[in-house]
């Protein structure tokens, strides 16, 4: 029984039915994320948990609508001292919000409280880049891995393409065979089904035939393009362990994941003088706000840097 199967199963048979509607909107109308849609269940299933326990009964679309402030707080209270970060508890609300937010936009029902209660406040975090020499060093650990087997081979593929295209992970893990950059670009199908073209550098092609020459299983057009050990699509888990183990061989620090390739794209870009707004198209970002996080990285590099090199930053 999955996340949502279970959310489903203490509510109220209209509640459930409702909720189903709202899934299929995010899947299919919205076209979220498999990650997303998973969050927001999660949250869901959370809340309706919490609220079953709180009104001592299987809630219904009426409850919902009655929730008061308080009992917002409450499920939020409860969440604080389960030791839930504000970040991930601004996340659940944010959930929710959206939930009810529909429910009012298609006259299921109305809750006036939600709209007075404040999100978490959350410390900004800036994306953690890695410097170019900890990329060089990774990519050419990648490289020694193409000489042991076809996995090597595939992981070296996935982290160069990571940050010679600047893709999320799963950008990357959905590609197929008929995918292939075509005229050395890339077509990628982003966050709400967006597109995006980026240009693929020659380490990345050389990187990613290497895999093919040697990986063992048969290609076909719409064969995923990273397989695991089994020959099915490659799990994002699977990325994110190889990123440990190559973390630990290399000393680096614990932000070094498969996104912070991501990150250090866009910021290595940046370095070299190209522009935000053409940033922002190749990492397929909505918001230029979202890009300019990066600019704020660069201006903390930057002091890091003066404060050690300026005879009198201490004095």
């Amino acid at each position: 029984m999955n996340n949502e199967q279970k959310t489903l199963t203490k509510c109220e048979a209209d509640l459930s039915n409702l909720m189903e509607k709202w899934f299929n909107f995010l899947r299919y109308e919205k076209r979220l994320s498999k990650h997303t849609v998973r969050a927001y269940t999660t949250d869901i299933n959370n809340f309706i948990s919490f609220m079953s326990e709180h009104f001592g009964k299987a809630p219904s679309i009426n409850d919902i609508a009655s929730i008061k402030i308080i009992d917002f707080r409450s499920w939020l209270a409860r969440k604080a001292v389960n030791g839930t970060a504000n970040s991930s508890r601004a996340r659940s609300l944010s959930g929710v919000k959206n939930f009810l937010n529909w429910m009012d936009k298609n006259g299921y029902a109305h809750n006036a409280a939600i709209g007075t209660l404040r999100t978490p406040k959350i410390q900004k975090k800036l994306p953690r880049p890695l410097y170019f020499k900890q990329i060089e060093d990774l990519i050419s650990e990648t490289i020694n891995l193409t000489e042991k087997n076809w996995v090597g081979a595939r992981d070296a593929a996935i982290f160069t393409l990571l940050y010679g295209c600047g893709l999320r992970i799963n950008e990357a893990l959905s590609l197929n065979i008929k995918d292939l950059p075509k005229n050395d670009v890339i077509r990628i199908k982003g966050k709400g089904g967006k597109e995006r073209e980026v240009p693929v550098i020659k380490i990345v092609k050389t990187a990613i035939n290497k895999y093919r020459e040697i990986c063992p299983y048969p290609e076909t057009s719409n064969r995923p393009l990273f397989l695991g050990e089994k020959g099915k699509r490659l799990n994002q888990g699977i990325a994110q362990k190889s990123m440990r183990s190559l973390r630990k061989q290399l000393n680096l620090p614990e932000t070094a994941t498969p996104h912070a390739l991501r990150h250090s794209f866009a910021s290595h870009l940046l370095q070299e003088g190209m522009n935000l707004r053409e940033i922002q198209e190749l990492l397929g970002h909505a918001s230029l706000s979202t890009t300019q996080r990066y600019t704020d990285i660069n201006v903390e590099q930057m002091m890091k840097i003066y404060k050690n090199a300026h005879p009198r930053a201490y004095s």
